[in-house]
């Protein structure tokens, strides 16, 4: 079955981590893009970070060239940008692809055991992995991070004190 703490990635610094580091944590997964209409849900995903990250939320976001070569730079390229531009101290991960054979296992393991549902139709598609890493929500890129049925699936997923 599906968990996302049997999945590892590098970070935007180059430094592996495991989701499972975040375990008893809320993780809201996103593919990212400095070049896409969607790139402003920047802001509001550091809004969220920012707002529930002592109860319990992790924010990383995985960025990704797959839909229009939309991300096209280097890590230090994408990291700076998102640093400058949305004020971004979430988690960033390394450039990874979301999409087809090559893509990240993780993004594969959704895919194939979810299916089509689950696999990414653009940038900025979200993810929800409630403290067990059991995936809970996912959204499309057109659902804004503060929408009310992101703030709600994450606020109902916060580990319990």
């Amino acid at each position: 079955m599906m968990n996302a703490h049997r999945f590892k990635f590098m970070s935007i610094d180059g430094a592996p981590f495991a989701l499972s580091d975040f375990a008893g944590k809320t993780i809201l997964l996103v593919n990212t893009a400095s070049e896409c209409g969607f790139t402003p849900q920047y802001l509001a995903l550091q809004e969220l970070w920012e707002t529930y990250r002592d109860q319990g939320l992790v924010v990383i976001g995985v960025p990704s060239d797959d839909f229009g070569h939309q991300e096209p730079g280097s890590e230090a390229e994408i990291k700076a940008f998102c640093t400058k531009n949305y004020g971004v101290d979430f988690v960033l991960t390394s450039k990874q692809k979301v999409l087809g054979e090559e893509a990240h296992p993780l993004y594969q393991t959704m895919a194939d055991e979810l299916g089509s549902a689950a696999k990414p139709k653009w940038n900025f598609h979200k993810y929800l992995f409630d403290p067990t890493g059991e995936l809970v929500e996912l959204w499309p890129p057109k659902v804004e991070p503060l929408s009310k049925e992101v703030k709600t699936g994450i606020k109902d997923n916060l580990p319990n004190d």
